[in-house]
């Protein structure tokens, strides 16, 4: 006969944790707008503009990287993020069979 380690009786076998009800699965604000990419050259500007002067023959590069990409403009095609729509999905195999209301 082999031993049984301890621990392994019916009386004290371990039990996955239980989570609690979760009434869905969603992700707040999935398609935040990205940060704007003209802002670190903005703030260099500005501390160029801060320690030269505003007409300072230094900060001209840029001035004109700034100009540049603001008028590039952001792209319109952004692809909607569909993570929410898969948690909607998958949410029924998560919580396992249940009573319906």
């Amino acid at each position: 006969m082999v031993p049984k380690p301890p621990g392994a009786g019916a009386t004290n076998a371990i039990r996955a944790p239980r989570l609690p009800p979760l009434p869905h699965l969603k992700v707040k604000r999935p398609n935040r707008a990205e940060i704007n990419p003209c802002l670190g050259i903005m703030s260099t500007v500005l501390g160029c503009w801060a320690s030269s002067g505003q007409a300072s023959a230094a900060c001209a590069t840029l001035e004109q990287q700034l100009r540049i990409c603001m008028d590039a403009g952001r792209p319109k095609n952004m692809k909607k993020n569909t993570i929410n729509y898969h948690l909607s999905r998958m949410y029924p195999n998560i919580i396992g069979p249940h009573k319906r209301k």
